[in-house]
């Protein structure tokens, strides 16, 4: 059983306001708007999409395979994939550029504005998968290069691979062709419900057209846990994770869709699959940074039993 990752790799420079950014933006001037923040704290973490579940699967015990490109920066962060026991031949590496980087501002009520350089995502992937599987693999295209993020959903509905779509930031760049195309056929779709709205507006498409497309939409809702609509006219409402604190939202995302993907590759249907998303959302949570957290199988198995009853069997063997 292999999991296929395609997504970015990138350094987080994660940095938090003092305040709320809507206190320091005038409305009437939104076509010009000219503002600062003096931030009170910055941290330099290893974050991008494929990273960010990738390191949350390996928590898990899984071994999933990056598809990605870095930079020459990229050693310390290839060397921390490794100490996790990742496999790093998916990654295409060139030293002529740097790894992307994204600069991350949170206010007091987690909203971020976020800056990116792409730097090396702007490299397609070279991967020519030699060993996948239709009938035990399962993929994920989250957000990174766009080349990839068209080209991988055509290459596993060929192949007879299920895999997820996350168009998350990148939704702005990708037309109305290329979302109905990767969603089309798609195993399962996966947005917060701000991206759907956005996928709707931009495909022209409700949400119930969309359920038709692919098997199953996922609907992330922050604080209020996920939706989680199937083709079948499934509709369940999967509740957050109760924690003390929530230090940082960064990364929550990708945590979900990894505690997903363990789910899905250990056989769960996917609203049960979904719980364990919300259970691997709640450690980022408590974390500043996207793969800061930690925690043992014993760990994880009495939060998710906390909430949703006895742990699936075989989860962790």
């Amino acid at each position: 059983m292999s999991i296929y990752i395609s997504g970015s790799l990138a350094f987080d420079r994660i940095m938090t306001f003092p305040g709320n950014f809507q206190d320091h933006i005038l409305m009437d001037k939104l076509h010009m708007i000219n503002v600062s923040f003096m931030v009170d704290g910055m941290d330099e973490r290893r974050g991008g999409c494929a990273g960010n579940i990738a390191y949350s699967l390996a928590l898990l015990g899984e071994k999933p395979l990056i598809i990605s490109a870095a930079g020459r920066d990229f050693g310390p962060y290839a060397e921390a994939l490794l100490a996790k026991g990742l496999p790093l031949e998916g990654i295409r590496r060139d030293d002529s550029i740097f790894t992307a980087l994204c600069y991350i501002t949170t206010d007091l009520n987690s909203n971020q504005i976020t800056g990116f350089y792409p730097g090396a995502m702007g490299l397609a992937s070279v991967y020519d998968f030699p060993a996948i599987n239709a009938e035990t693999d399962i993929a994920i295209v989250s957000p990174g290069n766009m080349d990839d993020m068209r080209r991988l959903p055509n290459l596993y509905k060929q192949k007879g691979v299920r895999y997820i779509f996350d168009p998350g930031q990148q939704l702005p760049v990708l037309s109305r062709e290329d979302l109905l195309s990767a969603i089309e056929g798609s195993f399962a779709c996966i947005t917060n419900d701000y991206e759907l709205n956005m996928i709707c507006k931009t495909t022209g498409k409700t949400e119930e057209e969309l359920v038709g497309r692919t098997l199953w939409l996922v609907t992330t809702l922050g604080a209020d846990g996920a939706v989680v609509r199937g083709a079948d006219g499934t509709e369940i409402r999967i509740p957050a994770v109760p924690i003390e604190k929530v230090v940082d939202p960064t990364g929550a995302g990708d945590a979900h869709r990894a505690g997903l993907l363990k789910g899905l590759i250990h056989g769960l249907p996917l609203p049960d699959a979904a719980k364990l998303g919300a259970v691997s959302a709640s450690f980022c949570l408590e974390k500043m940074g996207t793969q800061e957290h930690d925690y043992s199988p014993v760990i994880f198995a009495q939060r998710y039993e906390s909430v949703f009853g006895p742990l699936p069997e075989g989860i962790f063997q």
